[in-house]
């Protein structure tokens, strides 16, 4: 993937392995994510995608037995480098997962105001307008503003889901990494989220995993196809779906496997 001589790389893996034991789950992946881009992870299910993005906020460390080789380098430093804390990488490298995780017994101003209290507490105003902040940028603002004490849980799934797209976002991060968002939503909820990766590239660097090849086409500049732990080809979204340069990659992308 080549960016433009006016883009800033912020974010590159250089030969990463990611191994659980003596398993390589992700093997010597380089791939450069250009800023305010979204580029789309696509692959079989068991290929790497998931850990692949795990790595790149130093999530795989903390399944016992893992391990990483390799680079992972935000503003050309090496995350896993001795003295890169996890929880100030974690800050600037914010993630959603799966299925929607807000916090139970958590009211919804708290959930999205628990990542902004790590690094200690605030002034009231400030902390409220930073809410406000985050749960507009998540579009989930004016659906939640007359009821922000309520229990997160009175939400629906989609609202869930952009409550926790509000709390990985509140602390300001550089990177967003969604791991198939949409895969626990309904089409309504999934559209919510698309077109929700459309407005956040202008804020932050997006990389979306998803098995949905359709999904990849809408929301991503960049897409990246994975198979067996190893990246086989990665370019721009349109030019890889409508004429990839592998046979593989095409085998793929018109449902000869998978």
């Amino acid at each position: 993937m080549v960016a433009s001589a006016n883009t800033r790389l912020q974010l590159e893996t250089a030969h990463l392995t990611a191994l659980f034991g003596q398993h390589r789950a992700v093997r010597d992946v380089s791939l450069l994510f250009p800023a305010h881009t979204v580029t789309a992870i696509i692959g079989p299910s068991g290929c790497g995608k998931s850990t692949l993005l795990r790595c790149l906020n130093r999530m795989h460390e903390l399944t016992p037995g893992a391990s990483v080789t390799g680079e992972v380098l935000l503003d050309d430093v090496n995350i896993y480098a001795g003295d890169v804390s996890p929880i100030e990488l974690r800050r600037r490298v914010g993630m959603v997962f799966q299925r929607p995780t807000p916090f139970p017994t958590m009211s919804i101003y708290d959930n999205v105001a628990a990542g902004l209290r790590v690094n200690g507490r605030r002034p009231r105003a400030e902390m409220d307008d930073a809410v406000a902040r985050a749960l507009q940028q998540a579009a989930l603002w004016d659906e939640v503003k007359d009821r922000l004490h309520a229990s997160a849980l009175d939400l629906s799934g989609g609202q869930q889901q952009r409550l926790c797209i509000a709390r990985a976002v509140a602390p300001q991060p550089e990177i967003l990494l969604l791991d198939e968002p949409t895969a626990s939503l309904d089409p309504a909820g999934t559209q919510r989220i698309e077109e929700l990766c459309h407005a956040l590239k202008r804020l932050y660097t997006i990389v979306i995993v998803t098995h949905n090849m359709q999904q990849a086409a809408r929301v991503s500049d960049y897409t990246a196809f994975m198979y067996l732990g190893s990246l086989i080809e990665v370019g721009r979204t349109d030019e890889l779906f409508t004429k990839p340069k592998l046979e593989q990659t095409e085998a793929y992308i018109t449902g000869r496997f998978g």
